[in-house]
């Protein structure tokens, strides 16, 4: 994965609502991120699959920083 998909998932992340963040089932989380990435870069198949490898690798990690955003 290029840095460039890593920051706009990162980015994606921080500017997303919490509320959606920890709503949303891991699979349709996931999915929903991709979505959300894909629509600042352009990603091809190989690129979607490690991407969605990677929020999975992920997920409990962005559920906690939602969960801290939520709180403060």
């Amino acid at each position: 994965m290029t840095p460039t998909i890593m920051r706009q998932l990162w980015s994606v992340v921080e500017t997303a609502q919490a509320k959606i963040l920890l709503q949303l089932d891991d699979a349709s989380l996931v999915q929903w991120l991709v979505k959300q990435t894909q629509t600042q870069v352009l990603l091809n198949p190989n690129e979607t699959d490690y991407l969605c490898h990677y929020i999975e690798s992920r997920l409990t990690l962005i559920r906690d920083l939602a969960h801290e955003r939520q709180c403060s």
